[in-house]
């Protein structure tokens, strides 16, 4: 499962960095950034997930208040059952969402809500079971910056697919100078997930605005807790880049 995970990330990074290279040499007038482009990664004991998508301003560019548009697509490997024994189950989602983003500054809050669909095959015991549902999700993000030196980066959402809430915070305060991390911040952050019967929290530590390839970075990692199991270690990769 790690080294599935190695070549997601590479995946990850390949996809949106190569853009970002080929970027340097466009003209130096250019239209407003109206687009983010973002993917993820979690690397974790019993399950392995990746994911992309982006972000469209329909209205003007990111810089200002406006209508936006999310796509989002994801792929897992992770145990079938919570039971001995556990089995592979494969899952995929997807999200077209449509909201609004209200900027302040370097501050924004956005509100969506969209579709949200789940496809899975389970190889157990008894053979394959496969299955596809759809729901509706509503979904919150919010990007602030209180002071020069700290952040605050939170997002939440609530989707009908058995009842979903998940919602995560991370404060963060900006690195010395002298580690030459222009930018980049650290702290704490802490993820809540729910869904039926099952429930899962986390804690543990992030740094974001690491810079590499024109893609801005964020890596984090600490331990979680699930109603089914003992504590056990976690990390994720997180990257975005704007044109």
């Amino acid at each position: 499962m790690i080294a599935g995970a190695a070549r997601l990330a590479a995946v990850l990074a390949v996809s949106l960095a190569c853009p970002a290279i080929a970027a340097d040499d466009e003209p130096e007038h250019r239209s407003p950034l109206s687009t983010v482009l973002f993917g993820s990664l979690e690397a974790g004991p019993t399950k392995t997930f990746a994911a992309v998508g982006l972000k469209k301003a329909l209205t003007g560019g990111l810089a200002t208040s406006g209508f936006r548009a999310m796509l989002k697509v994801g792929g897992s490997q992770e145990e079938a059952v919570r039971q001995r024994p556990h089995g592979i189950a494969y899952k995929s989602e997807a999200q077209a969402l449509i909201g609004y983003e209200w900027r302040f500054g370097d501050t924004f809050v956005a509100l969506y809500a969209g579709s949200d669909y789940e496809g899975e095959q389970r190889e157990e015991r008894l053979g394959t079971v496969v299955t596809s549902r759809y729901g509706a999700r509503l979904q919150a993000d919010l990007w602030m910056t209180p002071t020069p030196a700290t952040m605050l980066q939170a997002s939440a959402y609530a989707s009908t697919l058995d009842g979903r809430l998940w919602g995560r915070v991370a404060p963060g305060w900006q690195m010395p100078s002298g580690f030459s991390l222009e930018g980049v911040h650290l702290g704490p952050e802490l993820e809540a997930y729910r869904e039926r019967d099952y429930t899962k929290l986390r804690l543990g530590l992030h740094l974001t605005g690491l810079r590499f390839l024109g893609v801005a970075w964020r890596i984090s990692g600490g331990w979680q807790r699930t109603s089914d199991r003992a504590s056990e270690a976690y990390a994720t990769l997180g990257l975005h880049w704007q044109r």
